[in-house]
């Protein structure tokens, strides 16, 4: 059994990353918050697809596990602690910059999202993305960071890492 690495060489890109991503996904959303709390704020257009609103989740993507209860609020928030930790240990010992940069990513929406759901006990969405009648999805920079972060691990697991010769 290998043992546990709390260090690594990303170690210092994960936390930047990690950290960075954290405070503007923050901001933004303390910005959205002061902003369309006061009701009938209408929706801001940023664009053809994409619109500032806020909407207050108590599940995680999509909106699945709706939470009502303060055991599911706080289930989900052990959860993201419990998540966010494994991703540390797990970029301790990340194999390449590509892999820490990606962790890194998906470390700072885990921790953002957690810290909404410990301050607000739920999570704070508010970029609308739809194409005309369609609407397709609010989220927040923490859920777009985790996507990122995702999409960029399996690339790196299939296509750029040490595994990319073990691939059927």
């Amino acid at each position: 059994m290998k043992k546990l690495k709390f260090w690594g060489h990303h170690s210092s890109l994960v936390l930047l990353l990690a950290v960075a991503g954290l405070v503007v996904d923050q901001i933004a959303k303390f910005w959205a918050v002061a902003h369309f709390s006061g009701g009938g704020i209408p929706t801001i257009p940023v664009g053809p697809f994409l619109d500032l609103v806020l909407v207050w989740n108590k599940g995680v993507s999509y909106g699945f596990f709706q939470q009502t209860t303060e055991l599911g609020r706080w289930g989900l928030a052990a959860f993201t602690v419990v998540a966010s930790v494994f991703i540390w240990f797990w970029s301790a010992r990340a194999s390449n910059r590509l892999e820490g940069f990606c962790l890194g990513l998906v470390l700072s929406g885990a921790l953002s999202n957690g810290f909404d759901r410990l301050y607000y006990g739920q999570v704070v969405d508010y970029l609308y993305f739809h194409v005309g009648e369609f609407s397709w999805y609010v989220f927040n920079l923490a859920d777009a960071w985790i996507v990122i972060g995702a999409a960029g691990l399996l690339l790196d697991t299939l296509f750029i890492g040490k595994n990319k010769d073990s691939r059927p």
